[in-house]
């Protein structure tokens, strides 16, 4: 039975919100299976291939009570409605960074070139498109999503709905935010497509380094279908505490999360490597580095190396200007000099590892890492002995002891703290967060059904939407107000 076949649509909009739960038990057995997504029809012969690299694009704008009356709209949307203020007069370009790439694969497959690009869009953004009306986007987004002739390079990756950063989102919401990104990405291109997203991209590639965050956040990547995800460099360590090998940077790595209880799971990880993002995929410095990367031996085989990078796909002159001249020109260099399938390639993540996988190489020869920090916690707790209280005990030693030391997480930058200085934001989002789940939880455990409700939908969406980044990010003022009015709009919705 295929997946069209368990859940032929889903809607995209309920009483004029997006579809964002309801639909869990459908969504279940279509994102989780074991078949091979690219591998049937990638072109790429690992033993003809002496290294890689892949880039993904990250595409989002939030979603803000700045409409008619309040009303929630896409910060796209009052771009262009307010083009007067700041950077607003680039709205419309900003609309083509968002609906180009739709353009630009066909362009290159038509001439012949074997292109790859990875695709993060947030709920929040696509939802903005539909309330926009934007079709000549969604269209071509669609095209990259649901033409069979154009799969084979491009790849969806799933991320958080509202760009909620994971080690201070409340951890009943993880799960709740990766769901939700699903339900509204198969009701805008279908179930198939969705079935196809195997690879998860992190909101401001932040990981939690706390244990039991970090553990439950693998764990609900994994039940909801996931087999890999983005971690920037500086966010992992070795087991030992050491930063990662050089080499160890170009391949998939075995990401180990123990939580407070002793217990382990483990999820492969893309390596992100340092450096100036949006430059780097803008200039394609991944294909210029793969040029100078070797072969590398892991076990008993010699795998290419797959430099691996992520960049906001709309942001600064780099990306709005030098991308579309420089995108272009790897592929067009590749095949005209008929290597497009041998030397250095583009990959898509997944493809990657699922080219791997057929050559025998498994997870467990992947290099182990952990989130930073945690190298310390085991030291003071050993990992058999572990209890919530002794770690929390360790935490709270080793926070007097070291300055360095914290369990914020960490994400593209060390020069950001998602937590310092936001308790406006924070602590109207975790009173919203657990008086969702206060009233929620019972009526859905003993009814599941209640996800379907319209009532559930809005406090659901409230929920969401106060954990959006950006709210943080821009510092406070407008922002940190348009947080207060949605916990207030939320306020009344759960009570």
């Amino acid at each position: 039975m295929t997946a069209a076949a368990i859940a032929p649509s889903f809607d995209i909009l309920r009483g004029g919100l997006p579809n964002l739960c309801g639909q869990e038990a459908e969504i279940h057995p279509i994102v989780n299976h074991p078949d091979p997504i690219f591998l049937p029809d990638s072109n790429l012969r690992l033993e003809a291939i002496t290294a890689g690299f892949a880039c993904a694009l990250h595409m989002h704008q939030p979603t803000i009570p700045a409409g008619w009356q309040g009303g929630l709209i896409s910060h796209l949307q009052y771009m262009f409605e307010h083009p007067h203020e700041g950077d607003n007069h680039n709205a419309e370009t900003f609309a083509w960074c968002y609906r180009r790439m739709g353009d630009f694969i066909p362009e290159l497959v038509h001439n012949g070139c074997n292109p790859r690009i990875m695709l993060d869009y947030s709920g929040n953004l696509l939802w903005g498109f539909v309330q926009m009306q934007r079709h000549d986007i969604l269209d071509n987004l669609k095209r990259l999503a649901c033409d069979r002739q154009y799969q084979p390079y491009v790849e969806w990756l799933g991320t958080c709905w509202s760009h909620a950063v994971i080690p201070s989102t409340p951890i009943p919401d993880i799960k709740l935010q990766i769901q939700a990104w699903q339900h509204f990405f198969a009701a805008l291109f279908g179930v198939e497509a969705l079935r196809r997203v195997k690879g998860f991209s992190p909101p401001e590639m932040h990981l939690p380094n706390h244990p039991d965050t970090l553990y439950e956040y693998i764990k609900a990547l994994k039940e909801c279908g996931y087999r890999w995800l983005l971690v920037q460099e500086h966010t992992v360590e070795r087991l030992d505490g050491t930063p990662l090998h050089q080499a160890d940077k170009y391949l998939p790595n075995r990401l180990m999360a123990r939580n407070s209880k002793g217990e382990t799971i483990c999820m492969t990880a893309l390596i992100k490597t340092q450096g100036s993002d949006t430059k780097l995929v803008a200039q394609m410095q991944p294909y210029h580095e793969a040029k100078s990367r070797k072969p590398h031996i892991l076990g008993d085989r010699a795998i290419p190396s797959c430099v691996t990078q992520i960049a906001d796909g709309e942001n600064g002159g780099v990306m709005m200007n030098e991308y579309p001249r420089d995108f272009f020109s790897p592929w067009y260099d590749m095949t005209a000099n008929g290597r497009t399938t041998t030397g250095v390639v583009g990959f898509n993540g997944t493809e990657y590892i699922e080219l791997l996988e057929a050559a025998g190489v498994t997870s467990e020869d992947y290099p182990t890492c952990q989130a930073v920090n945690q190298h310390q916690i085991w030291q003071v707790v050993a990992p058999d002995q572990a209890t919530p209280e002794a770690v929390e005990a360790a935490i709270g030693q080793l926070k007097q002891t070291n300055p360095r030391f914290h369990m914020e997480g960490a994400s593209w930058t060390n020069s950001i703290s998602w937590v310092k200085g936001y308790e406006n934001v924070l602590e109207p989002m975790n009173q919203l967060s657990a008086q969702f789940h206060a009233k929620y939880d019972p009526l859905v455990a003993q009814d599941p059904t209640t996800t379907q409700r319209q009532d559930y939908l809005e406090a659901l969406l409230h929920t969401l939407l106060l954990e959006t980044s950006c709210f943080r990010y821009w510092g406070q003022g407008i922002w940190t107000d348009y947080a207060r009015q949605i916990y207030e709009r939320g306020q009344v919705l759960v009570n």
